[in-house]
């Protein structure tokens, strides 16, 4: 499902909690008159801004499920010769209004437009702020299974910047949409109950190829034959039960006599290899299920949609999505865009 609708992101034109994640980037303050009445980002001072920023979340707040949250692409700008400080602003007030911060994410641009200040540096980077009102969905083992090899990959995406030829510029690539889709949007809500499926992992041998440190491991694991026994026993055991931890941690040696064993072998084959198993990636072995029949996709909002950065994202993770925009030519640009939902991931 994607709709496209023409309302004003602070008075949207959708029921209650019946949005899961939204992404957007609104106008940035002062950056660009877009020629529509009633537009967001050209209020006089930076109060005003982050007044009329608020004003959209607060009505944010109204569409999100009980697990919903919101991803806030947003950027800076300068007001007599100084850092308006937009975000920071953004931040404070939204906890003054009961919004917590669970992320400062920083977009790390490759590249940036040519600027020609001379007594300062160009800015190549822009924050995504994550906001949720209280609990919400959070999928980091298959976005980390994605991005970070199964570790957490960290709060800094170096994502280059995407050149558009659309009379509307694109204000984040797909890539950063799709990012914090698949973070914080679930797959599937059940329509009876509201149950969200959530991703049931597994502890892998399997560690990454790609590294040479791992790869060793794996070899000899395999030369001794280390069982999945042996593997548990790592994982259970850990760097608390070896080497210096055993000197300056409490807690350690607690593990039963046999997990211990099983530890003590594998060390003594693995040397300091043993470390790169005791963290080892988790894979998907399912989800979780209420037991009833009726589902639906997750559902994707952006109130700033523009030309469809993040319908198309919703798309290739099969999410449903609904793009609002108060200018009607975005979204002819944005239906050229916009592919039909893939199976969800």
């Amino acid at each position: 499902m994607h709709h496209t609708l023409v309302a004003d992101a602070r008075r949207l034109p959708l029921p209650d909690h019946s949005i899961d994640l939204v992404v957007t980037s609104p106008p940035y303050w002062r950056k660009r008159d877009y020629g529509v009445t009633g537009q967001l980002g050209q209020e006089t001072t930076p109060a005003g801004y982050v007044a009329a920023i608020l004003d959209c979340l607060t009505e944010w707040r109204r569409t999100l499920t009980p697990t919903g949250s919101v991803m806030l692409n947003v950027g800076d700008g300068y007001h007599q010769r100084t850092l308006a400080g937009i975000p920071g602003r953004i931040e404070a007030a939204a906890a003054d209004q009961g919004w917590l911060l669970r992320n400062r994410i920083v977009w790390a641009k490759t590249r940036g437009n040519p600027d020609p200040a001379k007594d300062r540096l160009t800015p190549r980077y822009e924050y995504v702020l994550h906001l949720t009102p209280a609990r919400y969905h959070y999928d980091l083992a298959g976005y980390a299974a994605e991005y970070g090899n199964g570790a957490n990959p960290g709060d800094v995406w170096t994502i280059a910047p995407e050149r558009g030829l659309s009379p509307h510029l694109a204000p984040f690539p797909v890539e950063l949409a799709r990012r914090a889709i698949l973070l914080a949007c679930p797959r599937s809500v059940c329509t009876d109950c509201g149950h969200v499926a959530q991703r049931v992992t597994e502890p892998s041998g399997q560690l990454d190829p790609g590294r040479p440190q791992a790869r060793r491991a794996m070899q000899l694991a395999a030369e001794a034959g280390l069982t999945e026994a042996h593997l548990a026993a790592i994982r259970a055991t850990g760097i608390s039960d070896a080497g210096k931890a055993q000197r300056i941690q409490t807690g350690t040696g607690r593990n039963s006599a046999e997990v211990q064993r099983l530890a003590a072998e594998a060390k003594q084959v693995l040397g300091g290899y043993f470390r790169e198993f005791t963290f080892g990636p988790r894979h998907t072995v399912g989800w979780t299920d209420c037991g009833h029949d009726a589902s639906r996709r997750g559902r994707v909002l952006d109130p700033f949609s523009g030309t469809g950065t993040t319908g198309v994202a919703a798309a290739g993770l099969g999410r449903d999505y609904i793009g609002v925009d108060l200018d009607a030519r975005c979204h002819a640009i944005a239906a050229d865009r916009t592919p039909q939902p893939a199976l969800a991931a």
